[in-house]
């Protein structure tokens, strides 16, 4: 009996082979990816190997520059080398059009990372008119230097190994390439060497890299496809991939996208995927092992890589990061096994994720800088600590408000200036018992954030950031790609065109919607019962803070009537979008430091509440920009959510809801102020009657003598 070649740590669940209909179900498969344009052209294959071409000779021109002003001999000049490598998407195969390439240049012992490859490099980069955008990160976790070549993003890692003379023919997979390199290094050449032992251990290759295009165009389309911000990046995706593809292996890629999301929505994390065993090697680094190390045991989704050492690519995972992954694990499963059925198609699949209509609370995170240039980098810093803020956020709320961080920046073509946006949506823990009164005050933790952000090393004047709370139908209008608004407008609700398997919630969304306006006008005296539920609070009460800026420093003062129509204008877009009273908007500015040279025109015009921790640079600023304090209402949080998805209209802005907490606030302040008063008058009664008591004991022993 021939034994079948076991792929990965166990045996395959199924050695099953593909059926005429799971034939015909792939054909029609590939057919939608290549309809989806997720295939590059021949011109555009050919262009990226010419920029290669290219970047190959610069980084031996450089070697052997560095070679020859260090005094070495004329032979070592003339074989001093580097070797530019691949990983990444383009090492697996699975790139599409307008994707970067992943590279890896590999230098001698004596070209070093620090000085070498991120400023006499960088500066021989900086001068050819090919390269854009050029960004280095040398603080990143594996440093990397970021650039357009001809138009052609590159990714550009370096790793010096212990060699004079690094051949072109260099074995990465090596294990002698670890010896006496730093950590930095290690995960550098381990990008090159992950690749490398991925196509080693799946059964099918092709069948491979048509699954894991396939699953990386449907993480883009449903919110999880984002290493950065908690999610999976694409060695991630890989990994998951290829463990499935070994546990069928004769399955076929339709087969394959199926069992996918069956394996997966059963999968109980944190038990780790891994392709092979782990191996201890005696190079000193240190391995994934939960038995040794602590910090591994807290990890959510542990994805071990199969190359020495073997480490966790999905460290960044959160738990509230995992329950978004989970759920949409559980809806890919569903529709797939609607296909198998007949009863749906591959485009159900590949469905946006609806994310500006699945919660009710949402964190806005604005930013701004001075230029282009200066966006580049400030935008890179900001989104790298996202996720700083969801954990912080799990943490101070001990894991009852769940956030969803969404992989997506925005622009507001309205802005005359350099500009993005980010959102995370928020939700109580399902199944959280509602206490009356409850709050999230995540004041402190935003404060956090803040302070944390403002830590960047290479901060200019311009960098300034906002965060801002806004419920759902104060999202701004150019988060929809068609420009159109997803908020309650002139009584109406503005929605895009909605497919077949949306048509029925499409109706449900109006019946809601009418029961609550329904609900809404009918006058109230006591809160509604939805009152009970936990509220948000965000920012320090104490008003709006309107700032205008422009693409040129304007001294002096402004006119009294710009700064009044500013107001007015600004206030009127936030009556006529949501139909309530705006918020307050207070600024956040890097240590009190003041705004940069450029901005733009009413960026805090975005609803919300914004935040400014110091309160002197506030009450400077409110004076100087002639900003007008108004009373906000708290606002109620989203109590249920079924599985992160729209299951009824924004009722917490209710008028009855607001009126409420407006009341119970006022009626806080005036018990504190005759708590005030009566305090004030005792303490005063009490120094008058020492006073009193002593001049009567003077005036006594006085009249004795």
């Amino acid at each position: 009996m021939i034994m079948a070649k076991q792929y990965g740590v166990t045996k395959p669940l199924s050695l099953a082979g593909p059926m005429e209909a799971d034939i015909q179900r792939t054909k029609e498969l590939e057919k939608f990816l290549v309809g989806a344009g997720l295939y590059e052209s021949v011109e555009e294959a050919a262009k990226r190997e010419e920029v290669l071409c290219q970047l190959k000779q610069i980084v031996k021109d450089w070697v052997k520059d560095l070679t020859r002003l260090r005094g070495y001999s004329d032979q070592m000049v003339e074989d001093a080398n580097a070797v530019i490598l691949t990983f990444g998407s383009y090492r697996l195969g699975v790139h599409g059009p307008g994707a970067d390439i992943d590279t890896l240049c590999v230098g001698p012992s004596y070209v070093n990372r620090e000085d070498d490859f991120f400023f006499v490099l960088h500066n021989i980069l900086a001068e050819r008119e090919e390269v854009t955008e050029l960004q280095p990160v040398p603080d990143a976790h594996v440093p990397v230097m970021k650039f357009k070549f001809d138009g052609i993003s590159i990714d550009l890692l370096y790793a010096s190994i212990s060699l004079l003379v690094v051949p072109d023919d260099l074995d990465i997979s090596s294990e002698s390439m670890l010896c006496n390199v730093d950590e930095p290094t290690v995960r550098s050449l381990n990008g090159c060497r992950v690749a490398d032992k991925i196509i080693k251990h799946v059964p099918n290759i092709e069948f491979f890299r048509t699954t894991l295009r396939c699953l990386k165009f449907w993480a883009k389309q449903r919110g999880v496809y984002s290493n950065v911000t908690g999610f999976l990046g694409g060695v991630n995706w890989a990994l998951l991939v290829a463990r499935v593809c070994q546990l069928y292996p004769n399955a076929v890629p339709s087969m394959l996208v199926s069992r996918f999301f069956r394996v997966y929505t059963q999968w109980r994390w944190p038990n780790p995927v891994m392709l092979c065993e782990i191996e201890d090697k005696e190079f000193g680094f240190s391995v994934w092992d939960p038995r040794k190390n602590p910090w591994d045991r807290t990890h959510q989704m542990p994805i071990i890589t199969p190359a020495y050492p073997c480490m966790n690519s999905s460290y960044n995972v959160s738990a509230s990061t995992l329950r978004v992954m989970t759920e949409q694990f559980e809806f890919g499963n569903n529709i797939c096994q609607e296909i198998e059925l007949n009863k749906a198609r591959w485009t159900a699949l590949f469905e946006q994720y609806p994310f500006f209509e699945s919660y009710k609370n949402y964190l806005q995170v604005d930013i701004v800088a001075a230029d282009a240039d200066d966006l580049l980098v400030w935008r890179g810093w900001v989104e790298s600590r996202l996720r700083q803020l969801t954990l912080m956020i799990e943490r101070d709320t001990f894991g009852k408000l769940q956030c969803h961080p969404y992989p997506h920046e925005y622009v507001d073509p309205s802005k005359q200036c350099a500009h993005r946006a980010f959102f995370m949506g928020l939700q109580r823990r399902p199944g959280e018992l509602v206490q009356e009164g409850q709050q999230f005050d995540i004041r402190g933790t935003v404060d956090e954030f803040r302070h944390q952000v403002n830590m960047y090393m290479y901060w200019k004047p311009g960098m300034e950031m906002f965060v801002s709370h806004v419920r759902r139908k104060q999202i701004p209008s150019y988060v929809s790609p068609d420009g159109y608004k997803r908020r309650l407008m002139s009584g109406q609700l503005a929605e895009k065109p909605y497919s077949e398997r949306g048509l029925k919630r499409k109706k449900e969304l109006e019946g809601a919607e009418e029961k609550q306006q329904s609900q809404d006008k009918r006058p109230s005296i006591s809160p509604p019962r939805d009152s009970a539920s936990p509220e948000l609070i965000v920012g320090q009460k104490n008003g709006m803070f309107l700032q205008q800026c422009s693409s040129t420093v304007t001294r002096g003062k402004r006119k009294s009537e710009e700064i009044s129509n500013s107001l007015t204008n600004d206030t009127t877009e936030f009556a006529g979008t949501s139909g309530e009273p705006a918020h307050e908007l207070l600024r956040l500015s890097h240590d009190g430091r003041p705004v940069g040279s450029t901005g733009c025109n009413s960026l805090c015009s975005s609803q919300g509440d914004l935040y400014r921790a110091e309160s002197k640079s506030l009450l400077n600023n409110v004076c100087e920009n002639g900003s007008r304090f108004i009373e906000d209402a708290l606002l109620e949080l989203e109590p249920k959510a079924a599985h992160g998805m729209l299951t009824s209209l924004d009722s917490i802005g209710s008028e009855s809801v607001q009126k409420s907490s407006i009341r119970h606030v006022t009626w806080f302040h005036t018990c504190s102020y005759i708590l005030f008063y009566i305090s004030d008058f005792f303490f005063k009664g009490a120094v008058f009657w020492f006073l009193f008591y002593g001049l009567s004991c003077r005036y006594s022993v006085t009249s004795t003598a």
